[in-house]
């Protein structure tokens, strides 16, 4: 028979034992839930300026983050850089937001996100209006980046024809269009290619402008501009996005029809607009950025391509330009500025 005396210790051990194993299952939970209550950062590089349109945009963001649970301002914090096109400004911000340890950057168009990658291989950065992110050298492939970069491409290249056959739809006599297009963006060429592939079925010859700064837009228009015949198609860039008020003052000045690939050129003047829903692709941007602070990583997210397009026209800007705009285009219009 077994002493009293040995169960009574056997049966303190054994509360003992339990005490502290019910306190180490425990305390991985209290860690994680303290590791989820502490205050995230994430970082924002944008080449826009602060007007209506980014501020929409960014607003959209927020409000995907906030869908998903989180109060934007307190937790997660947001840094925002904005570089307004400068290739110096953009590289200095791009180091600053990585001294400051985010957990993830939010980072809008090519030249922010190669910047950012040059700043860092290991913080997570989500990128949107980037048109090639294979051919800029930022991921492996769309289906599996590979690195620390992942995010939303604003179009397929097949967009570019689309936009011809539009100036060619809205404005008939068009026979020559420039393509505009940053001289120094990686996805030039492919975006020029995808639009002289379709140029021959719609009756148009097409030439590049390459832009470089404010000064080189003003000449390189006034150079293209020749005749009733000419019109041209604004393609996405940081360059073109930063001077788009200049942009749409000239196409004016020079009486060219054109085409935008973003509806604030229409917003302030711009005749026609053909392209994603960038409202949307922020949206979806913030649900990135939620599985991040999560835990997933860009390597494990695929690049993902635009699934709404807008298109929007202004008739007042069409008038001026002597344009009838047919009736099947505007029925198929999102939005008609008047």
């Amino acid at each position: 028979m077994i002493p009293k005396s040995f169960r009574i210790e056997f049966l303190a051990r054994r509360r003992e034992f339990i005490t502290l194993l019910g306190g180490a299952a425990a305390w991985p939970l209290a860690a994680r839930a303290q590791q989820t209550d502490r205050v995230r950062r994430v970082g924002v590089l944008t080449n826009a300026e602060n007007d209506p349109e980014a501020r929409a945009r960014m607003e959209a963001f927020r409000q995907g983050l906030q869908q998903l649970g989180w109060t934007v301002g307190q937790n997660p914090q947001i840094d925002t850089r904005a570089t307004l096109g400068d290739a110096e400004r953009t590289r200095q911000y791009a180091a600053e937001l990585v001294a400051l340890s985010p957990d993830v950057i939010l980072a809008i168009g090519t030249e922010t996100t190669a910047a950012l990658q040059q700043a860092t291989r290991t913080v997570p950065i989500i990128f949107v209006l980037v048109p090639d992110p294979v051919g800029a050298g930022i991921v492996d492939s769309l289906s599996r980046p590979g690195g620390n970069a992942t995010g939303f491409t604003p179009s397929e290249y097949a967009i570019g024809g689309k936009m011809l056959e539009l100036l060619k739809e809205i404005a008939p006599r068009v026979t020559r269009a420039g393509i505009l297009r940053d001289a120094a963006s990686p996805s030039g060429p492919a975006q020029f290619a995808a639009i002289q592939a379709v140029a021959p079925s719609v009756g148009v010859e097409v030439s590049p402008i390459g832009i470089r700064d404010a000064g080189n837009i003003d000449q390189a228009i006034a150079a293209f501009a020749r005749s009733s015949s000419d019109g041209i198609i604004v393609t996405g860039s940081a360059l073109a996005a930063v001077h788009h008020k200049l942009i749409v003052a000239l196409a004016a000045r020079h009486n060219l029809p054109a085409v935008y690939n973003q509806r604030f050129f229409v917003n302030v003047g711009g005749l026609i607009s053909y392209g994603p829903d960038y409202h949307d692709q922020y949206r979806r941007a913030a649900g990135y950025v939620d599985r991040i602070l999560k835990g997933e990583t860009p390597a494990d997210l695929p690049v993902q391509a635009p699934t709404k397009y807008e298109l929007l026209i202004n008739l007042k800007t069409a008038r001026m330009l002597g344009l009838d705009v047919p009736p099947t285009l505007l029925a198929r219009a999102d939005e008609v500025i008047e």
